[in-house]
């Protein structure tokens, strides 16, 4: 087609000898590219929304604003990443996405080897679309997610610990449990005595932005809870911290402690509206944590308490979470605080099960609720840090475990590898040497 050429965006640092070296050949039509120059990753971003169609976006490694978010949207929108890197940086930029890697003194024919091999020619008027699926990560193994949410008061950070608690007793998961708060009003810290706030979430989420770190580095972040075998993963500080955690950088965070732990407790908020309900990106940004946990999340336990208002509140929350597409078979009801008598129970259950038949339709219909009796002195022992009572641990460890294995028995779960950094290796035939019946006669 007549009038093809690469369309190429490009941005560096203002002396970068490769920057001018390529808008030269650019302007000179010494190569079939035209080049776009950029000043900033602000506008880069807006260049890649405009709806222009781009073969590549050329960037300087060195550049500290670029990360898996810029490589991920500009690969959402058709258009190849093409690192130059000067060694100044040491990433491994194929991990985060990147479509190709050239050194700071390339020619006008290694340009073009990259761009023929990962770009698309563009011709007058082309829109590319953009490409499907999420990007490669390493390993195929990943641990069980497991989210548990309620509104305010309802004691959801109390059961989450119960959770935590019953999985790292069970032997099948060896100790490696990771309790995570991703609530916004995170409490896990003080529920915990843990006496600081640094590692958690935020140090956790920047870690996964530039690259991808190795399991050992993804459990140093998390605190220890001896008396209950599980490790812990602190909060964010300060609620408005949310907007530093960029979308995709927490998506790779939270399949990388998926890779760490072969179970891994979420204690999450209940509001999981996005754009599609209330017209707002700021307010699905805001809610990154409870919308792509709970989606991901192989169960959810939704928390409410007893009476017309507690029942009233859990069952907004339920219906958030079908709404939000989460499997109604994976969505375990917890009435925490409950009542002794079994009439009061069975009420409970009868009246959970009627107001909910609507939000369900033609679906499986929800379990009945899990009940969890009213102890005193919970908060005491929080405190001290000892276990919990089996009265609280049990409930939910059963009704967890039912549901978790319900999925083994269609995809059984695997075991996590010793390191990330090894690999199966083939055995060649013979290698191994001989072995005979022969060589072990007596003489």
């Amino acid at each position: 087609m007549r009038g093809e050429r690469f369309v190429a965006l490009g941005l560096a640092h203002a002396r970068s000898g490769w920057f001018s070296d390529l808008a030269r050949w650019s302007t000179s039509a010494a190569i079939a590219v035209e080049f776009v120059k950029c000043v900033t990753l602000d506008e880069v971003r807006a260049r890649l929304a405009s709806g222009r169609a781009f073969s590549a976006l050329l960037v300087d490694g060195s550049l500290p604003g670029l990360d898996r978010d810029v490589v991920d949207e500009a690969k959402a929108c058709g258009c190849a990443v093409v690192i130059v890197d000067d060694g100044r940086i040491r990433r491994d930029w194929t991990a985060l996405g990147a479509s190709a890697v050239l050194a700071a003194d390339f020619d006008r024919t290694a340009l073009l080897d990259v761009l023929h091999a990962h770009a698309t020619v563009i011709g007058r008027g082309d829109v590319l679309p953009a490409l499907d699926g999420p990007s490669t990560t390493v390993g195929s193994w990943r641990g069980r997610l497991i989210a548990v949410t309620g509104a305010g008061g309802t004691g959801a950070s109390t059961a989450a610990i119960a959770v935590a608690q019953s999985l790292g007793s069970d032997v099948r998961y060896g100790g490696l449990v990771l309790l995570a708060d991703f609530a916004l009003d995170a409490d896990q810290a003080m529920l915990h005595d843990a006496g600081d706030v640094v590692p958690g979430v935020q140090e956790l989420v920047e870690a996964h932005r530039n690259g991808d770190p190795a399991t050992s580095a993804i459990r140093s972040l998390a605190f220890e809870a001896p008396e209950r075998n599980y490790n812990l993963l602190l909060g964010l500080r300060r609620h408005r911290d949310w907007v530093a955690i960029r979308p995709r950088a927490f998506d790779a965070a939270l399949d990388g402690v998926r890779r760490a732990y072969k179970a891994v407790v979420a204690d999450i908020d209940p509001d999981v509206e996005g754009e599609a309900q209330c017209g707002s990106l700021d307010i699905e940004e805001r809610n990154l944590f409870a919308r792509s946990i709970s989606a991901q999340a192989d169960v959810v336990l939704a928390v409410g308490l007893p009476g017309p208002k507690g029942l009233h509140r859990l069952l907004r929350v339920v219906d958030g979470l079908v709404e939000h597409d989460v499997d109604p078979a994976r969505i375990v009801p917890v009435i925490n605080r409950a009542p002794r008598s079994p009439r009061a129970r069975a009420e409970l259950t009868a009246a959970f099960a009627q107001l909910t038949r609507p939000m369900v339709a033609s679906r499986t219909p929800f379990a009945g609720p899990v009940f969890l009796p009213d102890r005193r002195r919970v908060d005491d022992v929080l405190g001290d840090g000892v276990r919990l009572p089996d009265s609280l641990t049990s409930p939910l460890g059963a009704a967890v475990g039912a549901v978790l294995d319900r999925l083994a028995a269609s995809a059984p779960i695997q075991h996590p590898p010793a390191s990330r950094d090894l690999e199966p290796v083939a055995v060649a035939p013979g290698s191994l040497g001989t072995w005979s019946d022969d060589e072990y006669d007596e003489p």
